[in-house]
Order: structure tokens, then C-alpha cells, then sequence
């Protein structure tokens, strides 16, 4: 039996667990998920604001996504256990992305991927967006790009949760400890080791460690491109009601959506205020400064809103390409990397997770082909560009 080895225990590695452990048919793995810290206080899966879309500009993306929502919408018995029926609390009001006349091309070059997909998606002349939403002021607005089913949001903790307790009730391990080091022959991984003093055999070693992924790569001598992006999310009231209110992209770059009977907000700073691992400390000056202003200017019912709360948590970015990278790297023959969603992992957990469970039990993909996320375009500087980034 294969002694596996997951490096962290959010939605990406707990997914893998999950299918690697799911087919009774097939060879039996010896899993062990090694987790830091099993309250998830800082993971980005209980931190994410836990949307899910099928409006990207790359193929790739949009059939992860595909394959997330599907996935979802049959998490209660798919992750069932026992009496234990998951309940995600997913809701499909879609996305609506705001382009300015100076992003109108790429909206609709966008928008000609994503019906060759099959996307449920239509454009919006600032006239038909009005129509549509009577509370969304369309200055400066030249077109807009609505999801009409697949897209939505969830809670991100319990789909993390879910994906856990299945994979524990098909025979996986998790650890609470602080991986330190991998123990390495030539080109092969033999263990894992821990904080305690405590090595794991290994036959193969999963790298699932999220913001932290590019220090466990360092440990196999390998350069990882992710780098832990800090990001802030607020949650506000307002005395009006937004009837119909999707997941709204401004073109501020602020987006908002609702949560319960509030909302929450929050952006991404420009790439030269956005350093690495930064303190989780939340931006409030920014909320005054930039995202308040923005969000009267769109929604003149945000003029009345008030702050209720705030939070901080990472992006696993890649700063190559802002797409995941997934399989082997070529200097180790064991290394299983599954990093750098930058931003759309927990939207991703269920197609990855199967990607990569394929990749170690069969050597390749079985079912939807990820090759394009390999470390191969990363060394030969092939990067695969994501327009659609928030």
C-alpha cells in the first residue's frame, strides 16, 4: 500500500484526501494529512469569501468551475456520512462583471470564450443593465456581463469540513502538526518531518500548504512561484434592499455581494502596494479612503451604509500567471504540487482534487485533462494568462 502524505489540510489537500480515498475498487492508499492548525484560523478556505463563476478568459479555468458547480449542487450526498447530510449553503445569483469603455474589448473577447464553453452568460448595454437592476447607477459603465446560472456563493468552511469528515470516514489520517522538512534520496521524497521531532514515511508527498506552499517547495529545492497575498473583506449594512443582487464587479476593481441580510466587499491593491505575506491586519483605511466612495458612487443606497465587521486572509498567488499549478516537477519524481489558485481555489477544490488523485494513482488524468496547469509552462515561460482576476 502507497503511503501518502498530504501537506496541509484546507479544501485542496482535504479534497485530494477525499478522492483518493473515495473508490473502494481501486488501490488502497495509506493517507496521512498533515495540518497545522485543525481550528483553520488563518487557512484561506475558511477565510475566502467563497464565490464560484464560470466567467474566465481561459478554457481551463472555466471547466474546473464547470465541474465545481456540478459537484456542489450534489455535495449533501456525494459527502454525505451516515445521517450527516453537508449542507454548503450554495446560492446561484450569478455574476455581474462592469466594464468601462476602456474594458469593453476584453469583456467581449471574454465573453466569445466563455459561449464556446457553454457558458449561461449574456451582455448588458447600460440600458438593459438598469433595467434589470434599478439600483445600480451605470455611469460610466459601457457594457456589462451577467451569469445567468453556475455562479454564486457558498460557505467556504463548510465545504472545507465536508471534504474532511468523508475523507476520515474512507480512511484517512489527519495530523496536527507543523511539517519542517522533507527527507530526500537523489530524486525521490522517503518522508515528511515534523515539528515534534517525528518523520513520516512517505512514497508520496502532496504539497497542499496554500500561502505557505513556496517554503515546502524550498525544502525539495525547488522554486515555487506562489507567494501569500494579504486580502481584506467587509461586511456592511444598508437600510435598502438590493432586489436580485448578484456578485457585482465594479469597475473600480471593488466587488460586493450580499451576505444574508448584509454584504460584505473588498478588492485587490495594486501590484505595487500588494507585498508578500504580509500580517493578516485588516486595510480599514482603505474601506474610508477608496471602497466607500466607490460603493455610493455605483449604488447611491451605499451612500447610508455602515461598517459591521472586517477580516483578513490570503491568496495562494501565483505570481507567474495567477493560475494553479498542478503534477510533477521534473527534479522530483514524488512531489505532487497543487498550489497558486490565486484566489479561485475553493471554486477549484473538487476538479483539482480529482486531477490530482488521478495524477498519483494512474499517472495521468483520467477524466478532465489539466496538463495545461503543469510546472512545464512555468519552465519554459509559457505563462497562461487569466484576464478575469479579482
Amino acid at each position: 500500500m502507497r503511503r501518502v502524505v498530504i501537506i496541509g489540510g484546507g479544501a485542496i489537500g482535504s479534497a485530494i484526501a477525499y478522492f483518493l480515498s473515495c473508490d473502494p475498487e481501486q488501490e488502497p492508499f495509506d493517507i496521512t494529512v498533515v495540518e497545522r492548525d485543525f481550528s483553520y484560523r488563518q487557512a484561506s478556505s475558511a477565510l475566502s469569501a467563497s464565490s464560484i463563476r464560470q466567467q474566465f478568459s481561459t478554457a481551463i479555468n472555466i471547466e474546473m468551475s464547470r465541474y465545481g458547480i456540478h459537484f456542489m449542487r450534489a455535495l449533501g450526498q456525494t459527502l454525505r456520512v451516515g445521517d450527516e447530510v453537508p449542507d454548503i449553503g450554495l446560492v446561484e445569483p450569478g455574476y455581474l462583471y462592469l466594464a468601462s469603455p476602456a474594458g469593453v474589448d476584453v469583456l467581449r473577447e471574454n465573453h466569445a470564450m466563455q459561449k464556446a464553453h457553454a457558458v449561461d452568460v449574456v451582455l448588458l448595454t447600460p440600458d438593459e443593465l438598469k433595467a434589470r437592476f434599478p439600483w445600480i447607477s451605470t455611469e460610466g459603465v459601457a457594457l456589462a456581463s451577467l451569469g445567468l446560472s453556475g455562479e454564486g456563493w457558498y460557505d467556504g468552511y463548510s465545504l472545507l469540513q465536508a471534504f474532511r469528515r468523508k475523507a476520515v470516514s474512507q480512511g484517512a489520517r489527519y495530523v496536527q502538526a507543523h511539517a519542517t522538512g522533507l527527507r530526500r534520496d537523489a530524486r525521490w521524497l522517503t518522508g515528511v518531518q515534523l515539528g515534534n521531532g517525528e518523520t513520516l514515511d512517505a512514497d508520496v508527498v502532496v504539497n497542499a500548504a496554500g500561502a505557505w506552499a513556496a517554503t515546502v517547495a524550498g525544502w525539495a529545492g525547488i522554486e515555487l512561484p506562489v507567494r501569500g497575498r494579504r486580502r481584506s473583506v467587509f461586511s456592511f449594512s444598508c437600510p435598502d434592499a438590493l432586489p436580485g443582487c448578484p456578485l457585482v464587479i465594479d469597475t473600480s476593481g471593488i466587488w460586493l455581494r450580499p451576505e444574508g441580510r448584509q454584504f460584505i466587499c473588498g478588492f485587490a491593491p495594486p501590484e505595487a502596494q500588494d507585498p508578500d505575506d504580509q500580517p493578516l491586519d485588516v486595510e480599514y483605511e482603505a474601506f474610508d479612503s477608496f471602497i466607500w466612495p466607490a460603493l455610493a458612487e455605483r449604488v447611491p443606497a451605499f451612500e447610508a451604509i455602515r461598517m459591521t465587521g472586517a477580516w483578513a486572509g490570503y491568496y495562494e498567488m501565483n505570481v507567474f500567471d495567477h493560475n494553479a499549478i498542478l503534477g510533477l516537477h521534473p527534479e522530483c519524481g514524488n512531489l505532487y504540487f497543487a498550489n497558486g489558485f490565486s484566489g479561485h481555489g475553493l471554486q477549484q477544490c473538487p476538479a483539482a482534487g480529482r486531477g490530482v488523485a488521478e495524477l498519483i494513482r494512474f499517472g495521468g488524468y483520467r477524466s478532465l485533462d489539466l496538463g495545461a496547469l503543469s510546472f512545464a509552462r512555468i519552465l519554459q515561460n509559457r505563462p497562461l494568462l487569466e484576464k478575469n482576476v479579482i
